[in-house]
């Protein structure tokens, strides 16, 4: 392994080290070349200062596999909620991509946060149901590694979807024990699972398998089963070696979406039920993917490569009767597509003018050869065809990046990227059908000053973007549906929307480990972005939107008290709001409806204390604004989940986990937009909000109640 901390490191960005490593460096076995030294690998726990010195910003940093192994979820995407300020809920079927929130944004399914598993994109660009849609029940949380995140469009290396920042899940190459578990709980809750790994042909081959059941509170349960399956193998280290990597992944799910709170407060609905029980879906995705890195005292190569196919096939009914009041507003979304593509970077290690300098060129590659389709269903019965589209999309980026360590107390950081788009779609309306193509050059780059007294501060800037669904791009007449704002009428002249949507970012920080066994960082921030239109997979149009700025401020916190005991705490507070008064269709504001103001975090893991071994995290999810003019609120979400296990012998333990521990009745996610249900046909016009013959409510979708899981895991 090659040091990436200490003065005259080397490899890749700092960050990628984490905020705290397993696998810290000892300086022996040192060879220089050029100011540049390889040290060979000592394991060691080490306090959390070890980005002062090295980080790029203040708000990027690394989750341990003690931390991701010790907090209780729900379901696999609140991993990421071990991100300080990131929101992750449900307003669907487990089976469904996760809602995300993040730095006042409402991400919806993923638009401005870029994801990746073992270095594979999980964003879905021009996907049938939201653009950047990020599915995460493909991945098991045993084999994740770590996880690395940052914040901002100021890294070169990271391209679409990043704006608001990007969140990479490392997998693990082999297991230090095997793992078998079982499991069973509340809500229909049943898991099993197992993994191996075993030495071959001078590499380490892994197998795992799972298969995961989950009704939920539901009065028409979810029924949620899936199955994962990897086979991975790897040969050398982290810094030499390279791996091939094998997944496959099958979901059923039927669905309670969002439901509307004056038919909870009558009575129409009970909490956990549900106007249409009959939506739902099926999701499958397969994966082969390879990484390679070759480090030397001089230079470094990295590249990966993937091909991903994948299909979706989703039944939502969010209006219920509202525009068809016989058969009801059910929809169905299809989404079938092949993904390759691939990175590769090169960095030199050199001295320039006396002067530490690391020289990145890297290049990244991706083509989506998507079959899209949207259909009019009752009863998941297929009813009419609102537009089908054969869309294939395509980009590649080149970009270059400077480190340079310029006095003891300066370095900075510069970058610049150029990323190019190609987008084609063939449409069953001749209409709709085109080609659109753009292109970004993108500057980024921080200076970081220090560090004085283990602080350090930082500025930092950059451009980035996030692509937008091609069909935006080529559209001139809606669709003809029910479920869409014109209500049906075909051959509208569209506006017409950029492929690329670009984001501003500027960012002040600050990091101290002045405090033993403790690092905090501080950072304020802006990020600009040129419109907030994006297209609704669910009417199959677009509609335009105003520029905005989100501002806000982040506070996060690390500390390692004694050893084994992690805890760490976060605040993010944010603004945010459009240039001008925006209209939604409802209302009219300056707000930025669904953006969250205050987000705090507390996590707590421990382990080696006996045979007891455990974790808690808390999470405060603020009141958010529902319409553009502020006039409707949600209110905010607390949620404690806790785990607890006891070793009951070297091979066999045994766990508790407890979700929702105080049993808080909360809304875990809320809108606010017109509905009717069967009940609500002769609902006089203007009573009660009506908007035709529509009522205008928060819908809202629910947290789970007080639940527990119990599992058995045998590690030998």
């Amino acid at each position: 392994m090659v040091s990436r901390w200490g003065k005259g490191c080397v490899g890749e960005r700092p960050f990628m080290g984490g905020l705290v490593t397993a696998m810290f460096l000892a300086a022996s076995g040192a060879a220089s070349a050029g100011g540049v030294q390889t040290l060979d690998t000592v394991e060691v726990i080490d306090s959390a200062a070890d980005l002062v010195g090295t980080a790029d910003t203040a708000t990027q940093g690394t989750v341990l596999k003690q931390q991701l192994d010790s907090r209780p979820i729900y379901r696999e995407g609140e991993l990421l909620e071990n991100v300080p300020g990131l929101i992750v809920t449900q307003h669907s079927g487990e089976g469904k991509a996760n809602q995300y929130y993040l730095r006042g944004f409402n991400l919806d399914h993923g638009t401005d946060v870029a994801i990746t598993v073992d270095d594979m994109p999980v964003n879905m660009r021009t996907h049938a149901h939201g653009q950047g849609y990020s599915d995460l029940n493909f991945m098991i949380p045993e084999l994740a590694s770590g996880m690395q995140y940052s914040k901002g469009p100021y890294f070169a290396d990271q391209g679409d979807f990043a704006a608001a920042g990007a969140v990479h899940v490392n997998y693990l190459d082999k297991l230090d024990k095997d793992i078998a578990e079982l499991g069973g709980g509340s809500f229909g809750y049943g898991r099993g699972f197992t993994a191996l790994s075993r030495p071959t042909s001078g590499g380490n081959l892994l197998l795992a398998t799972e298969v995961y059941h989950l009704d939920g509170p539901w009065e028409h349960p979810d029924d949620y089963f899936k199955g994962n399956a990897v086979l991975r193998y790897s040969t050398g280290g982290a810094d030499n070696g390279w791996s091939t990597t094998a997944m496959a992944y099958g979901g059923k799910w039927n669905a309670s979406n969002q439901a509307p709170l004056r038919a909870i407060q009558n009575g129409q609905l009970s909490y956990f039920g549900t106007e249409d029980p009959s939506d739902g879906g099926w999701a499958q995705r397969y994966s082969l993917s390879g990484r390679l890195v070759q480090t030397d005292s001089n230079s470094r190569v990295k590249a990966s490569a993937y091909v991903i196919g994948s299909q979706l096939d989703l039944f939502n009914n969010f209006t219920f009767y509202l525009y068809n009041p016989t058969q009801g507003d059910q929809f169905h979304q299809h989404d079938v597509r092949l993904i390759e593509g691939g990175q590769a970077s090169y960095t030199r290690f050199v001295k320039l003018a006396g002067f530490d300098t690391e020289n990145t060129i890297g290049t990244e590659l991706r083509n989506d050869d998507i079959h899209l389709g949207l259909y009019q269903t009752a009863q998941r019965r297929y009813l009419s065809t609102d537009r089908v589209d054969r869309v294939t999309e395509s980009s590649a980026a080149v970009y270059v990046e400077n480190r340079t360590q310029w006095m003891d107390k300066l370095r900075t950081v510069a970058g610049l990227r150029e990323d190019f788009f190609y987008g084609k779609d063939v449409s069953d309306n001749p209409l709709n059908s085109g080609t659109a193509v753009d292109h970004q050059l993108n500057p980024k780059g921080s200076l970081i000053l220090g560090p004085w007294s283990a602080t350090e501060f930082y500025v930092s800037a950059g451009k980035g973007f996030h692509s937008n669904d091609v069909r935006s791009t080529t559209n001139t007449a809606e669709p003809t549906t029910y479920n869409n704002n014109v209500q049906g009428i075909s051959g509208q002249g569209l506006q017409k929307f950029p492929l690329m949507e670009s984001v501003l970012g500027e960012e002040i920080g600050v990091r101290t480990a002045i405090v033993p066994h403790l690092q905090s960082s501080l950072a304020l921030f802006r990020l600009t972005l040129a419109s907030e239109q994006v297209f609704s997979g669910d009417a199959g149009d677009s509609s335009p939107s105003g520029k905005s700025t989100r501002k806000g401020i982040e506070w996060a916190n690390f500390y390692t008290p004694i050893p084994g005991i992690i805890l760490d705490a976060d605040l993010a507070v944010s603004q945010a709001q459009f240039h001008g008064p925006v209209s939604d269709g409802i209302t009219t504001g300056k707000y930025i409806a669904g953006s969250p103001r205050t987000v705090i975090g507390f996590g707590a893991a421990f382990d080696d204390f006996g045979p007891w071994f455990g974790g808690l995290q808390y999470r405060f999810f603020g009141e958010r604004p529902l319409t553009n003019d502020n006039s409707v609120r949600s209110p905010d979400t607390n949620l404690v989940n806790a785990r607890i296990g006891y070793k009951l012998t070297e091979t066999i333990s045994a766990r508790l986990d407890v979700n929702n521990l105080f049993n808080q009745r909360m809304q875990d996610i809320s809108y606010y937009y017109s509905s009717r249900l069967r009940s609500e046909f002769t609902t006089p016009s203007g009573v009660g909000g009506n908007q035709g013959t529509g009522i205008n409510d928060v819908h809202e979708h629910p947290a789970e109640p007080l639940g527990v899981r119990i599992s058995l895991v045998a590690r030998w």
